[in-house]
């Protein structure tokens, strides 16, 4: 897997945030802007990304591998390329909502609190999908897991 990437590099989980759609309303210009605040992290599998109930630090992309979403033990979804997650601990500062475990080897990007409300600030159309993209998930936990 590649190593952690210089800030402002080009590698190939800059090029690899070019084609997912959270980002797909914003300029290529807004695009490299956004890529220089994040980091890539290459993630072996069986890693923790967060746990529930811990107080949460960053935002995370995923750009290459599969995770799942634990809710009190209960497998309830599972992510992949282009997913993101870790959202709702940064805007409201509550405890994570979900443990996330890398199930195969991944790359993700970061974002940590400041570098995500930089985000939100800067790029109102993205700031607006991340946000939607909580509400959902805020509607799902408050209906429970399906039967």
């Amino acid at each position: 897997m590649a190593s952690r990437k210089n800030r402002g590099g080009t590698d190939t989980c800059q090029a690899a945030l070019e084609g997912i759609g959270l980002f797909s309303e914003l300029t290529r210009a807004q695009q490299k802007s956004l890529a220089r605040l994040m980091t890539c992290v290459p993630v072996k599998a069986g890693r923790a990304l967060t746990t529930e109930g811990q107080s949460g630090r960053e935002f995370m992309i995923i750009v290459d591998g599969q995770a799942s979403v634990r809710r009190d033990g209960r497998l309830v979804a599972t992510l992949g390329p282009g997913d993101f997650f870790g959202e709702m601990s940064l805007i409201a500062g509550a405890p994570r909502s979900a443990t996330v475990t890398a199930e195969t080897d991944m790359l993700i990007e970061t974002l940590n609190r400041r570098e995500f409300s930089s985000m939100l600030d800067e790029n109102p159309s993205l700031a607006r999908k991340v946000l939607v993209g909580a509400v959902k998930r805020l509607h799902e936990l408050d209906a429970g897991p399906a039967d």
